[in-house]
């Protein structure tokens, strides 16, 4: 029937490929009765010099939902800035009526349960086509977020034909994706009356309120509330077929970048996914070429892959979906296509070039348009194929969950080519390699099953999350962004035997046998990025955005792999997100105190609460035990008062962090907390580093204020911060810079007075005298990223361990095709006595993002310099991608040192991730308590 169901499909798309080479339809005819925008709004969308902000187009769809019945404007939640979200729902007025049914039918296929294959082309052939697109995700992509206007309008006013066909067969989600980010963007740009002078240039901040540009890679952790209210629409409740997410800019000589992509694509999801992609892509090419719309380029024309989990477009392949991105130019200040020679040559990557002229928004939107209705053709062209590959594709996904299966990635054919290498003489005969460009790799075919297929690479059963691990709460946080993803989670209501191990109540399971499983994989198990470069020796393709992100290794979770089926007391989890689970505080009713592990992220929260009401709170040098679990060094002692006991079982309850109480006090060496003054830096523009740091300190009920050059630079610091904070992109000094995020500023007259004091950049001539000071008056200065390229003009004694030494003696970066690590997981050792380490296993995996690694000088003080995490051995590579490894062999990762009565605290590796890295919070947390902390003996 699969078989079958392809070949009609193919037969339609050749028909259908026919009809758009004939000349094109008469001129649609458009209602009158619906609003058009330039009546709204007084311009037409695309006009020169003119943007709508998001307000204005909340009160034209309201007023165009009134107008047609075509259009249902739906709420789907509150932006992070408190604006109500909206998705637009198109079909027909028909459809309008029944359209719980549609949804259900669209939801039964994707989950693929309990249907056999008729009943499923019985609901395909019922059912409509479900496409989701989002519009201005990255605000300052103006084209997206005013195009919405125009293709709704068309979609509800227009009655020819084609339209009426796409409303028959489809169900349109149009959904704006970032409204904060539109009212302040469009309001910036037309802030000038006079309309040559505006610009969108020098925006003061990010057009997220945390994370600017980031919001369209917080897909699978939706930790902002527009990728939540998304992925609920998409993955939980919806289930589309297609998605497709509009971006500018296109390629330099061309209009729009539109797929199909390049590889490597993911070998996790279903083969179906990118073929889709392929398939699709090429009919929106089509789509353009047949209207005489040129400009248009594909896969090599930029560097966009199937291969990252955190995108917009990317996340649906891991729920079955086609995912598309446009990237199109066009400005609402008129500009020029310029004449790059090597797109005049037609290819496959673009087959119709363009001449080089003077553009405007207007013809963007065209554009955006047209690509737009080629998607809603192609989805109701294809309806029930589309409909029936879903559930195909999820039964195939159960089925793997089911039954033995493997994942076939480049490190089980190195294992392959292992073995092989290793037989006795008289089977190494079978390895053949042939000669030339067409060479094939032969081995023994026994390898196949003994080896590729071997019984310990299997795809899982499930994942087993105890409950009994130290930091439990994490744990939920984890099983949360599974759940804002759809995925089915079952929690223990009494203990279980897995595997000859009990596991208590609480504990979390995540079975394999379901229609999303690409995308647990992809949670759980390492990505193995293959080598990927532009020829042999030479420099290695960039991915597109990271390489690996396996989210239990970023959350220091620990997981138990069952390769058998798990059954027992389970429950399917319906409520989403899930609170923590209440903790209980232990020990005898009348206590001097509470001990709390430290191994506990909002442990933090405890003591930030603790702090702001006055209450003591102390970190225990020696090993402490409680209930007969270890807690190891760091155990955090709360001395017992009335409002003590109320906020130690409040954050038990609430938080699900657990305490002991204690008959006596500990006694020995210890750390008393003070409350502290907590300085971010943050400049002109916006660093996402920042806001991503921002956002986490609040959520762990950090005060926090934000610091400018300016206020760095006019001294006096201590008086008024305890700690500064310099995140990744903050400072570029030195080999050792890291990822470049350098932001352009302007000159005062440029913008308002109000954002003036926010101008400048760190300097060595004002702000390094400022924070040395600072420094030895005792304050603290964190460093991540490339902002530790600060830390040596304070006077740190370290230098960059990746570079190397010419002949002429100057000293370099290592090149790429040297040593080269895109976003990925490495491991690192940690030395768990330092303090800065408390609470961290002496093993852990870090975000290494292009990121500095340092050697100690030999001139150092070892009293003042204490290296507490660094890399050991050539194979540290958990998830990802890493080239040249072994340079990082002995290298350190993360240092403190002592600078008259301050500190300098310095990370090379992100620890604070995009908000996902939870692993390795606690080095934030402990750096910016440990500066003000005061050595004790408790007696």
């Amino acid at each position: 029937m699969l078989l079958r169901s392809r070949v009609v499909r193919l037969a339609a798309f050749a028909v259908w490929m026919a009809m758009l080479a004939m000349p094109m339809m008469a001129t649609a005819q458009y209602d009158p009765k619906i609003t058009t925008p330039k009546q709204f709004f007084g311009f037409n969308i695309g006009d020169d010099y003119e943007l709508v902000n998001y307000t204005q187009f909340e009160a034209y769809m309201k007023k165009l939902a009134s107008e047609s019945p075509r259009m249902k404007l739906v709420e789907i939640g509150k932006t992070e800035e408190g604006r109500p979200q909206y998705t637009v729902i198109l079909t027909s007025a028909e459809n309008q009526k029944t359209l719980e049914h549609y949804r259900e039918i669209s939801k039964k296929l994707a989950m693929a349960e309990g249907l056999t294959d008729d009943e499923a082309h019985a609901l395909a052939r019922e059912g409509k086509a479900v496409v989701f697109m989002d519009f201005g995700i990255h605000a300052t992509e103006t084209a997206g977020a005013q195009s919405i206007n125009q293709v709704v309008y068309e979609m509800i006013s227009r009655n020819d034909p084609e339209t009426l066909q796409m409303l028959n067969n489809d169900i349109l989600l149009l959904t704006f994706a970032n409204p904060d980010g539109e009212e302040f963007v469009s309001d910036w740009y037309m802030r000038n009356p006079d309309p040559t002078k505006r610009s969108l240039d020098y925006l003061p901040k990010l057009f997220n309120k945390y994370i600017g540009h980031d919001n369209a890679r917080d897909m699978f952790m939706s930790n902002m509330s527009e990728s939540a209210n998304m992925n609920k629409l998409m993955f939980i409740d919806w289930f589309p077929q297609i998605t497709h997410t509009h971006h500018q800019t296109g390629p330099a000589g061309a209009v729009v970048f539109m797929p199909p992509f390049r590889d490597p694509f993911n070998y996790n999801f279903d083969p179906l996914v990118p073929m889709g992609v392929e398939e699709l892509g090429g009919a929106m090419h089509s789509w353009l070429i047949a209207r005489n719309m040129p400009g248009s380029a594909t896969r090599g024309a930029s560097n966009y892959s199937t291969w990252w989990d955190g995108g917009m477009r990317t996340i649906s392949y891991f729920h079955n979906a086609i995912g598309l991105i446009t990237e199109v130019i066009g400005n609402p200040t008129p500009m020029k296509i310029p004449f790059v020679l090597q797109r005049q040559l037609p290819s496959g990557d673009e087959p119709m070039p363009i001449a080089p002229q003077e553009w405007h928004m207007s013809q963007t939107i065209k554009y955006e348009v047209e690509y737009s209705r080629a998607v809603f053709d192609y989805a109701a062209r294809n309806r029930e194929s589309l409909l029936y590959d879903m559930y195909v594709m999820g039964k195939r996904q159960i089925e793997k969950g089911s039954t033995d299966s493997w994942t076939i990635t480049p490190k089980r054919i190195e294992a392959v080519r292992e073995a092989a290498s290793e037989m006795p003489n008289g089977r190494k005969n079978e390895v053949m390699l042939g000669n030339g460009p067409n060479a094939v790799e032969v081995v023994p075919s026994d390898l196949y099953d003994t080896v590729l297929h071997s019984q310990d690479s299997k795809t899982p059963r499930a994942y087993i999350l105890t409950a009994d691990q130290p930091d439990f709460p994490t744990v939920t946080k984890f099983i949360n962004a599974l759940l804002k993803n759809g995925i089915e989670v079952e929690q223990a209501t009494a203990p279980f035997e897995a595997n000859g191990k009990t596991y208590p109540a609480n504990s979390y399971v995540v079975k394999t046998a379901q229609a999303s499983l690409p995308f647990v994989l992809d949670m759980f198990e390492p990505q193995d990025h293959p080598n990927d470069f532009k020829y042999p020796g030479g420099p290695p393709i960039p991915p597109y955005d990271i390489a690996g992100w396996t989210l239990v290794y970023q959350m220091g979770i620990q997981c138990d792999r069952s390769m058998t089926n798990v059954n027992g007391p389970l429950q399917l989890l319906k409520e989403q997100p899930q609170p923590p689970a209440p903790a209980q505080v232990s020990g005898p009713s009348t206590a001097a105190g509470y001990l709390v592990d430290h191994k506990i992220n909002d442990a933090i929260v405890l003591v930030n609460r603790l702090l702001a009401k006055g209450q003591k709170v102390y970190w225990l040098k020696a090993d402490a035990t409680a209930d007969g679990k270890d807690m190891g060094t760091g155990a955090m002692w709360i001395p017992a008062t009335a409002e003590s006991t109320v906020i130690v079982k409040k954050a038990a309850e609430d938080l699900g962090v657990a305490a002991t109480a204690a008959a006596e006090a500990p006694k020995g060496e210890a750390l008393a907390l003070k409350p502290i003054r907590v300085g971010l830096y943050d400049q002109y523009g916006g660093l996402m580093p920042s806001g991503w740091i921002r956002w986490i300190l609040e959520q762990f009920e950090f005060p926090v204020e934000i610091v400018r050059p300016q206020m760095l630079d006019a001294g006096n610091l201590k008086a008024k911060y305890d700690v500064l904070i310099f995140p990744d992109g903050s400072a570029h000094f030195g080999p050792s810079v890291g990822r470049s995020r350098t932001i352009r500023q302007p000159e005062p007259d440029e913008i308002p007075e109000q954002y003036r004091s926010w101008l400048g950049v760190i300097t060595k001539e004002k702000t390094i005298p400022a924070l040395k000071q600072f420094v030895e008056d005792g304050g603290s200065v964190v460093t991540i990223g490339s902002g530790t390229s600060i830390a040596p003009l304070l006077g740190v004694p370290m230098t960059s361990a990746l570079v190397d030494v010419g002949k002429n003696g100057k000293v370099e970066p290592l090149s790429h095709d040297k040593f080269y690590v895109p976003g990925s997981i490495l491991q690192m050792t940690v030395n768990t006595e330092d303090p800065l380490a408390y609470g961290l296993p002496a093993k852990v995996d870090v975000d290494f993002d292009s990121s500095p690694a340092f050697r100690i000088r030999p001139s150092a003080d070892d009293a003042a310099t204490s290296t507490v995490g660094w890399y050991q051995g050539s194979k540290l590579l958990r998830s990802g991608w890493a080239w040249g490894q072994q340079y990082l062999n002995g290298a350190t990762a993360i240092l403190d040192e002592t600078m008259g009565a301050g500190k300098v605290y310095v990370f090379g590796p992100e620890i604070t991730f995009r908000g996902q890295s939870h692993g390795t919070y606690k080095f934030l947390f402990n750096s910016l308590y440990l500066g003000s902390a005061n050595p004790v003996d408790l007696k």
